[in-house]
């Protein structure tokens, strides 16, 4: 394999602080990094379903021994809190277990056809050297949560970190080494020319399958790529999470609900609630309940201990303090806003703000935030309420607090989401289906369905006539 000299560095985003530079590589190097995935893939595949099941077993318990080195080096690259970056790791960590348990239990089915005379097998084989794009928001669990199902089903990886979180893939990859995956099976491509490297491997004819998690434009991109070679796609896309409050729920457990949905990696979440409904009868009771919680959060670097560290980077926040102008333009109000420290070293920190008042039409409604900022909006008749819950042109996941439970579950079903948190504010499980409808994605990451992604059916029609 040809070799080159050429790196980037990864920053801090709360201190600005370089941690480390790594290799650049560019479209031909990723190609032949995707060659000795293929080779590693004719081996790998052949491998006992247990063999590959104790190595993921293996690498989920390592995981938790070096938690503390994750969480850190998470805490540094990424800018999250050190509670939010350990509940990450734990939490990836958990996809290894599960896709341990689930590489024993890749169904089949034998049965007779209908008619007599024929008997009909199917089998599942594993879709081949498998794409995995993930993006800098959670640098563990998106990794694990689809490098889990591919291992387990037999695939070989070529995972493409986001340039700005590369040092947790990387940490990730030296865990399966050590768990015992063969060389080979794992390939990291870290580069800063990402769309020159994608369009090269999504060419290539030895990438059978491509997974990603990013934004919806993005994904569409990539779809019109897959469509040249018709290559099978997963996708798990952008999100704007409405966060229902009925007039019969109990507030403050909403509240509750409301600061994990919201502020968990300082709003930076696919799944994180994105604007919140809030029926008039308990809208004021929520609004300073909410808002006390806001304006009692620290700000800061992580690495001190502050619940809510940076964004991702200076221009992140610079659009989410233009969303917020937007919004009082229009008519909210910044009603609860917390404070910021007096001497950040970045321009990445968003004070965590509660806007209420903010019309139903306003802009900030239909873009996904990706920060610490809560929109709230007041509703009466629950099918004007529905009605602006599925306006949106994706629908990831939503959120529904209300006292009883049957009228929870029919706003529930009613909800265009492929995830809906009943009375509770998080929504993702190593054992659950994971993803959306609309345009927030294509495919489901988590529970079996997860393992499905990376196996296609073969079907044997046996002659049974004699």
């Amino acid at each position: 394999m040809s070799t080159s000299a050429a790196t980037f560095p990864v920053t801090n985003p709360a201190t600005g602080e370089h941690l480390q530079d790594v290799a650049d590589i560019d479209a031909d190097q990723a190609l032949q990094r995707a060659e000795l995935a293929q080779q590693a893939f004719l081996q790998w595949r052949e491998k006992a379903p247990r063999a590959r099941a104790e190595i993921l077993a293996r690498a989920h318990a390592l995981m938790i021994e070096d938690v503390e080195r994750l969480r850190d080096l998470i805490v540094a690259e990424n800018g999250k809190s050190r509670a939010d970056a350990e509940a990450e790791v734990r939490y990836a960590a958990e996809f290894f277990r599960w896709y341990a348990e689930e590489a024993v239990r890749i169904g089949g089915q034998y049965t007779e056809a209908p008619a007599g005379g024929v008997r009909n097998i199917v089998t599942h084989h594993p879709v081949g050297v498998a794409l995995l794009i993930t993006p800098w928001n959670f640098p563990a669990a998106m990794a694990t949560r689809k490098i889990g199902p591919a291992l387990a089903a037999g695939c070989a990886v070529v995972l493409k970190p986001a340039r700005e979180t590369p040092l947790t893939a990387i940490a990730i990859a030296e865990i399966l080494q050590q768990a015992g995956l063969p060389e080979g099976v794992l390939q990291i491509v870290t580069t800063t020319t990402t769309r020159k490297v994608v369009s090269a491997l999504l060419a290539d004819d030895r990438i059978k399958k491509v997974s990603f998690t990013g934004s919806t434009p993005v994904g569409r991109t990539l779809l019109a790529q897959c469509a040249e070679r018709v290559v099978n796609a997963s996708m798990e896309l952008g999100g704007n999470a409405p966060f229902i409050v009925t007039a019969d729920a109990d507030v403050e457990a909403a509240v509750q609900g409301a600061m994990i949905a919201k502020f968990r990696n300082s709003g930076q979440a696919c799944t994180a609630a994105n604007r919140f409904y809030v029926h008039a009868d308990v809208a004021e009771e929520f609004i300073a309940g909410f808002g006390a919680r806001i304006q009692e959060l620290t700000v800061g670097d992580p690495a001190g201990g502050a619940q809510l560290g940076p964004v991702i980077h200076d221009k992140a926040a610079a659009e989410i303090r233009e969303m917020i102008q937007a919004a009082v333009d229009e008519g909210a109000t910044a009603s609860h806003v917390g404070t910021l420290p007096a001497d950040t070293a970045t321009e990445s920190f968003i004070a965590p703000t509660l806007l209420r008042d903010v019309p139903a039409d306003a802009a900030i409604l239909s873009q996904e935030i990706f920060g610490p900022v809560a929109p709230v909006v007041t509703w009466e008749d629950p099918e004007v309420m529905l009605a602006l819950a599925n306006a949106a042109e994706v629908g990831l996941a939503s959120y529904v607090y209300a006292g009883d439970l049957q009228q929870a579950i029919k706003i529930a079903e009613r909800l265009e989401a492929g995830m809906v948190g009943v009375n509770r504010g998080i929504v993702s499980d190593p054992s659950a289906p994971f993803g959306g409808v609309k345009q927030a994605g294509i495919g489901r990451e988590g529970g079996h369905w997860g393992i499905e992604e990376f196996t296609e059916p073969q079907y044997l029609s046996v002659d049974w006539s004699n």
